[in-house]
Parts: C-alpha cells; sequence; structure tokens
C-alpha cells in the first residue's frame, strides 16, 4: 500500500487509498486534477505538513506508482469493500481501511473529519457507489440480467406465419436442407451459374416450377403455392430465386398471361419442365421504368406471315435480361408492333434465340453482362435483334392480334387502357421480390440476432461482460427493423390474397398496393442488412457470415421490377385518381359527411387533451395508432392534390407540375403503404387466438406504429396533431418496447424456421 514509516506511525493516511487509486485508475493525472487534488490536501488541517508533502508525492504525474503498488491498493480495498452496502463511499472503504491497520481510535478521529474527506470526493466529482463496484466481484445490474426468455410457443407462431401454406413450405425447406443444395462459392462464375441452373432443373423434377400452369399443361393450377415456393427459397440463394422466377415467372407466366391456348399448349408444359429456357425480354438500355417507350420493332409483313424482330440502335438493345448469356432458348420479347408503318404500340412475341446446343440462330446477338455487385448465379445478357424472322403465331395475342386480313385487332379499344391491362398481368413479379425480400430481412436478422444474443463485450465494473443485445441502443438498431419485417410478412400476405382473388375492377388498386408494397418491403430490405452487417461488427463483414451475398444479392431488389421511387409516384397517381373519383361521384350529403368526419377529426384527435396525451394506454391503443396513419395519408394526399391543381389552374402543364410535385407524391404513395401495413398487422394481432403469440405480436404491431409515428414526428409536430410532450413519450415507448421485445427476439426469429443448412453463418448456425 502507502509503503513508508509515516504510515505504519499513522494509519490514518491509508484513508486516502481508495481516493488515489481512483483518480489513478485511467493512468493518468491531468494538470486540473493534480491542481485540484494539492489544494485539497492542503486543506486538511488535520494533517502534518511532512504527511501532507508525502501524501503529494502520491499525486506527482512524474511519479506514478507502479504496477506493484496499484495493485496492491487495489486488493487492500477490494478486502474491506466486500461487505459495502448500497450507497456505499470511497470515504468509507477508506476509514475502514485504517481502522484494519490501528486502533479504535482511528475511526473516532477520521470520523470527526469527514466532511473535509467527503469535500475531496465531491469536488473530484467521484459517483461514489461507482467508485466502489470497481472493487466488487460478480456485480448484476438489470442490463446484464437481461436475457433470452421463452414467453411463447415457436412453433404455433410458426403456424402463424406460413398460414395455409405450411405444407409447401415444410417440404421446400426440407428439400433445400438436402446435400445437393450445399452452398458454391461464387467465385468461378461458370460453375456458379451451373450449379444454380442444376438446382433449377431439381425443383422442377419436383413440379415446384410448373406449380403455378394449369393442370392440363404440367402444372398444379396453384399460384398460392407458387408465391410461397418463391419466398422459401429466398432462404437459401437468391441467384437461384431469381433464375427460378425467370425461368417459371416471368417466362411462363408470360406466355400464360399474355398467350393464348396454342402458345400454352406448344410451350408451357416445356417451360415448366426446363426442358424450355427462356428469357423474358422487356428492359432496353433506354428504356427500363419507361416500357411505353421501348424501341426494339415487330414488323409485321403479310405477305410472309412472318413479322422480324429488330433492335434499330444501339441503346434499344435488350440489357440485363436473366437468363439470356447462357441458357436461355427462347425470350418474350417486348416491341413496338408496326403493321404498314403504324405503330400500334408494345406487344408481346416469343423470339428463338439459340438451339438446345446452345448456337445463336440468325440475326441474334448476345453479349454476358458478366460478374455483377450480386446474383452472380443468374447469367443476365445483353440481346440484340437483327431483322430476326418469327412466324405470325409467335404473337402473344391475348390483348393484341394481327386478324386474317393482316389488320390490328384487339378486345380492348383504347391504347393505354390495353397497355396497362398487358402489364398488370404480370403484376406477379412485384408479389414475388418482396416477399423475397422480405424473407432476406429475416436472415440477416436471424444472424444479427442470435450473435448480439451470444457476443459479450464490455459490463458494469466488477461484474462480467453483456450480450450486446442488451444494449439498448443495439436493440434500438435491430428491434425496429424485427418488427418491420413482421409487419410486412402480413402485408404481403394480404396482397397475395388480394391478388390470387382479383377482380378487374380491382386491378388499378391491386396494381398500386403491389408497387407500394415492393418498394417498401425492398427499401426496407436494404437498410435491415446494413444494420445487421454493422451490428455483427467485423463478423458481419466476413464472408462467411452470409451477410454481404445477402447484401449484394437484393440490393438490385430496389431497382428490377420498377424502380422504387418510380413506383412510389405511380401509387400517387392512383391514389390520386381514386381521391378524384370519390369526389366526383359524391352527391351532397357525402360531401358534408366527408366534412363531418374531418371535423370529427378536429374534435377529437386535435383537441388539447389529446395531442399531449402521454398515458401508455392510449399511445398502445390500437386505434390512435391506425388514426394517425390515417390522418397523415388523408392530409398528405389532400395537399397533393391542392398543390397539383394550383400549379395547372395558374397554367403550368400537368408534366411539370407533377415533376414539381414529385416528393410530395413519393410520400402520399409512402403514408398509404405505411396504413395499409399497420392495417393489416392489427387486422393479424385481433385474431390471433393463442394468447402468448398475441401478446408479442402485439408488442411488435406497437413498436411498428410508434416507429413510423416517431420517424414522422417532425410531420405531425407541424400540423398540431401531436405536441413535443407526446412525441417525447413516443420516443420513450418505443425505446421500452426495444426492452421488452428484446428478451424474445431469438425466439421470434426461430419462428421463421430457417434451415440451419440455409443460415450458414458461422456466427449464428446452431449444431
Amino acid at each position: 500500500m502507502l509503503d513508508s514509516s509515516l504510515v505504519k506511525n499513522n494509519p490514518q493516511l491509508l484513508v486516502f487509498v481508495p481516493l488515489f487509486y481512483t483518480v489513478w485508475s485511467d493512468s493518468i493525472l491531468t494538470p486540473s486534477e493534480v491542481s485540484t487534488l494539492e489544494g485539497l490536501l492542503t486543506s486538511q488541517q488535520w494533517l502534518t505538513e511532512t504527511e501532507r508533502k508525502f501524501l503529494l508525492t502520491k499525486i506527482d504525474p512524474k511519479q506514478p506508482p507502479s504496477v506493484e503498488e496499484f495493485n496492491s491498493w487495489k486488493a487492500a480495498i477490494a478486502e474491506v469493500a466486500n461487505n459495502s452496502q448500497s450507497g456505499d463511499t470511497l470515504v468509507n472503504l477508506g476509514i475502514r481501511l485504517a481502522a484494519l491497520q490501528g486502533n479504535g481510535t482511528i475511526t473516532q478521529t477520521l470520523e470527526k473529519v469527514r466532511p473535509s474527506l467527503a469535500k475531496i470526493e465531491a469536488t473530484l466529482g467521484f459517483i461514489s457507489h461507482e467508485a466502489v463496484f470497481n472493487f466488487l466481484g460478480g456485480r448484476k445490474t438489470i442490463t446484464s440480467e437481461q436475457s433470452t426468455q421463452q414467453n411463447f410457443n415457436v412453433d404455433e407462431l410458426s403456424k402463424i406465419l406460413d398460414g395455409n401454406q405450411a405444407e409447401i413450405i415444410r417440404k421446400v425447406k426440407t428439400f433445400l436442407s438436402d446435400p445437393e443444395f450445399t452452398y458454391v462459392g461464387p467465385g468461378d462464375l461458370d460453375l456458379y451459374r451451373k450449379r444454380v441452373l442444376q438446382w433449377c432443373k431439381f425443383l422442377a423434377e419436383q413440379g415446384y416450377g410448373a406449380m403455378a400452369y394449369p393442370k392440363e399443361y404440367g402444372g398444379s393450377g396453384d399460384m398460392s403455392s407458387y408465391f410461397a415456393i418463391m419466398e422459401t427459397l429466398s432462404y437459401h440463394d437468391l441467384s437461384l430465386v431469381i433464375k427460378f422466377g425467370v425461368q417459371f415467372g416471368l417466362w411462363g407466366m408470360s406466355v400464360y398471361f399474355l398467350g393464348t391456348e396454342k402458345h400454352h399448349t406448344k410451350y408451357l408444359k416445356d417451360i415448366g419442365t426446363l426442358e424450355l429456357p427462356g428469357c423474358f425480354a422487356m428492359t432496353e438500355t433506354n428504356h427500363g421504368s419507361n416500357v411505353k417507350g421501348i424501341e426494339t420493332t415487330a414488323t409485321y409483313d403479310h405477305s410472309t406471315q412472318t413479322f422480324k424482330i429488330n433492335t434499330p440502335n444501339e441503346y434499344a438493345r435488350k440489357e440485363y435480361i436473366g437468363n439470356a448469356a447462357c441458357h436461355g432458348q427462347m425470350a418474350t420479347v417486348f416491341a413496338k408492333l408496326i403493321i404498314d408503318d403504324t405503330d400500334y404500340g408494345v406487344s408481346a412475341f416469343v423470339v428463338p434465340l439459340r438451339d438446345k446446343k446452345g448456337k445463336l440462330h440468325p440475326g441474334v446477338k448476345i453479349k454476358d453482362c458478366g460478374r455483377k455487385m450480386g446474383l452472380n448465379g443468374v447469367d443476365n445478357g445483353v440481346i440484340y435483334f437483327d431483322h430476326v424472322v418469327i412466324p405470325k403465331d409467335n404473337m402473344l395475342d391475348r390483348f393484341a392480334s394481327v386478324d386474317e386480313a393482316g389488320k390490328f385487332a384487339s378486345p380492348i379499344a383504347s391504347d393505354n387502357r390495353r397497355f396497362f391491362t398487358m402489364l398488370g398481368t404480370l403484376v406477379g413479379g412485384r408479389i414475388g421480390i418482396p416477399r423475397s425480400g422480405n424473407a432476406a430481412s429475416k436472415s440477416g436478422l436471424t444472424i444479427a440476432i442470435r450473435y448480439g444474443d451470444q457476443r459479450r463485450q464490455f459490463g458494469p465494473e466488477g461484474g462480467s461482460e453483456v450480450p450486446i443485445l442488451n444494449y439498448r441502443t443495439h436493440q434500438r438498431r435491430l428491434m425496429p427493423l424485427l418488427a418491420n419485417t413482421y409487419a410486412l410478412h402480413f402485408a404481403l400476405q394480404y396482397l397475395t390474397e388480394r391478388f390470387l382473388n382479383r377482380k378487374e375492377e380491382e386491378m388499378q388498386e391491386i396494381e398500386a398496393l403491389a408497387a407500394g408494397l415492393k418498394s417498401f418491403a425492398t427499401w426496407n430490405t436494404t437498410a435491415t442488412l446494413q444494420e445487421c452487417r454493422e451490428a455483427c461488427g467485423g463478423k458481419g463483414y466476413l464472408s462467411e457470415n452470409r451477410i454481404e451475398v445477402l447484401k449484394n444479392d437484393s440490393d438490385i431488389y430496389t431497382t428490377f421490377e420498377g424502380d422504387n421511387t418510380v413506383l412510389m409516384q405511380l401509387v400517387a397517381k392512383s391514389r390520386l385518381t381514386e381521391f378524384r373519383q370519390e369526389f366526383a361521384n359524391m352527391n351532397v350529403f357525402t360531401i358534408l359527411n366527408y366534412v363531418a368526419e374531418k371535423a370529427k377529426t378536429g374534435i377529437t384527435e386535435m383537441n388539447p387533451i389529446t395531442v399531449r396525451n402521454t398515458d401508455e394506454t392510449h399511445l398502445l391503443d390500437p386505434e390512435f395508432q391506425l388514426n394517425a396513419f390515417k390522418y397523415r395519408e388523408r392530409d398528405i394526399l389532400t395537399s397533393a392534390a391542392k398543390r397539383l391543381k394550383r400549379h395547372i389552374d395558374s397554367g403550368m402543364d400537368s408534366f411539370d407540375a407533377f415533376n414539381v410535385c414529385q416528393h410530395h407524391l413519393v410520400q402520399v404513395g409512402l403514408a398509404y403503404i405505411e396504413r395499409i401495413i399497420l392495417e393489416k398487422f392489427i387486422e393479424q394481432v385481433e385474431q390471433t387466438t393463442n394468447a402468448e403469440c398475441k401478446v408479442v405480436l402485439k408488442k411488435l404491431c406497437d413498436l411498428f406504429a410508434l416507429s413510423q409515428i416517431n420517424k414522422n414526428k417532425g410531420w405531425y409536430l407541424e400540423q398540431g396533431y401531436m405536441e413535443g410532450v407526446k412525441t417525447k413519450a413516443i420516443r420513450r415507448m418505443v425505446n421500452q418496447l426495444c426492452w421488452e421485445i428484446r428478451q424474445d427476439a431469438v425466439p421470434l426469429t426461430d419462428a421463421f424456421k430457417i434451415p440451419e443448412s440455409c443460415l450458414a453463418a458461422p456466427i449464428a448456425v446452431r449444431n
């Protein structure tokens, strides 16, 4: 300890040991600390001048304590700290330490000078009970004690997630666990592409590729199972998902939905068995989102009953076409139909690319896109057509055809309606992609949450290290994303059901819903996987832990099947159309009802009590949450409509008006989609009969709702819909929900039942 004859003669000096240890604990004394300590020691009137000089040598930066001396201080303090009580101080420890070395009078003497000693402790800014913990072993705190619990039956929650597709999901997961589906490294591009093709063949042999096709063409007529298969495959390899989707979805479904019986009979069975690999050739170098502007032409020659498919310039080439570089033998090609020099708009045609031996057909030129940021198991290519001749029957003629006289014919008179009806039949791609992206989010969250539950870092002084998932910041990073993923799962199930049971008059709404959910879900996937990578630190950066490949493979999801920002504007335009129609069809009574409803909102939701209400029961009330989302949705839609009308009324061209309001329109789309997601999550919670599952789903639903409100709190404050006291309470509640959901987080990811062979991350796999 304080090695000096002075101390032996006066053990009272040991009272300073806990203070000295604490000030030296970070191994450095700053000039201001030295100055403060010198002044405080000098003010201790009970010390002799010799004792004071001796003590000042113990705070001399030029003569820091040796390792041996420092450790002896700690050992001595620990001996008297074991019996510490709550609220103990460094002065108390010092008095007890001095008493051990002296007689009973030492304690009495030091008690007299306790106030001046306490002044030293206070002036140095020590939090006494925290400093005392430095010397205690086995310290426990609320943070260190938090852990994973089993508050609900994982199998029951899995049944809720899988719904009526549980059996096909189980079969596909079992299939993916077979050793034939062992991962291959993406380094060898040729090997990787061949393996992905082989995996697709394995799936086709099981009938999974043709699942959605009618029974008479080798399928099961089960579109619902097809979507479930696509989502489940996403737990394995996203290149497989896209290859599978291009072959059996885009290529096969375009033939099915855009063609007629002659095409179905000729092609569908071979497509479903992968005897006829094919492509979906819509996107051009100069035209991605604007399909109506594509430049590839299909010129009809009535004398030969043929079409000539042609790429008129370099920028009209078909680009980024899946299956094109290596395996595709045919393609559905979207081109402008030209008859007698008249452009009849975009139609679809089946065009041969190469024979079964891989030799390109005359007039077809294909370049390999090569290695990409991700999805390197898919052979994307660029296709040029040089007046490729195809027979008249190769036109997919459900919505447009050439009649016996060589004239254009269509059951839909309007060019615009025909075009959007044709594209609307292909909306299934905007259902499969977000479901696939959400599955990738589930994989990333499972890896990150399992790792966070196991990985220990830091901890309270005197205690053991703590799982990083116990830290509030870590919870705030991952728990809202887990809630988003659950919310999107149920919303995408709703979208799938709407699409499968669609009616013609509902298609515009379903297309907008699909576009919006595709955007929201894939943006969420990108954000989720980035956060998961960061939450796993360096381990997340290692390829072996799979977040890298999940990030890279899913990144394209935000722009294919439609650029997300463009799609959100499509959603907004659909909402504006409905808004206009709603008012156009209103009579005087419905207008009065609408005005009354708006007034009711003003009275009930925006009165001084409600805008400041911070009660927990209020914040967790689904009616409050949904009303807040609905108000935001309606207000943004109304203000966008007014803004557009104001610009157009002032003489601005409608194209320019929409351009000026683009950011506003994206917010219209987001507000609508957020409301739908919450609405469907609330409905799921209400219809869940298992009490334990219902409790945890309610927490996730609350977290989703309040996280979105917290994200948009600036808007709510601007509108006067909430006051600062309420948005602060919402932020606190988000923190509390993250804390509570943490204990359920691992079981919540277990409920996804991702096969361990698919998860395959060493930091997360259970043996």
